[in-house]
């Protein structure tokens, strides 16, 4: 069955940098669509980036110029640098995957993906 495990989150100071990596089994990873996520709490969840099977990304304004989305399909991983980190990037940041193409203005609306890892904590203080 399809899993995600998602590593590399961790406390950082602000304006530092963290790379998340998520590790994808069990499917073909190359062909599904793949978006990182965030929460922080009492907040919704929110879609930060997201990569097309053919590497086509998205990105929330809010990280527009300072994250960047990145598959390695030879390796099955999916990762998000995250560089200039503020304090509102606080949140518990997942992966998701979905088998099929998500229209580009979709792409970061949660409900189209099908598969969700469990999360890694990101925590960056002032």
């Amino acid at each position: 069955q399809v899993q995600l495990v998602e590593s590399g989150g961790g406390s950082v100071q602000s304006g530092e940098s963290l790379r998340l990596s998520c590790a994808a089994s069990g499917y073909t990873f190359s062909a599904y669509s793949m978006g990182w996520f965030r929460q922080a709490p009492g907040k919704e969840r929110e879609g930060v980036a997201a990569i097309g099977s053919d590497g086509s990304t998205r990105y929330a304004t809010s990280v527009k110029g300072r994250f960047t989305i990145s598959r390695d399909n030879a390796k099955n991983t999916l990762y998000l640098q995250m560089n200039g980190l503020k304090p509102e990037d606080t949140a518990m940041y997942s992966c998701a995957a979905r088998g099929s193409y998500i229209w580009p203005e979709r792409r970061l609306t949660g409900n189209e993906y099908a598969y969700w890892g469990q999360g890694t904590q990101v925590t960056v203080s002032s």
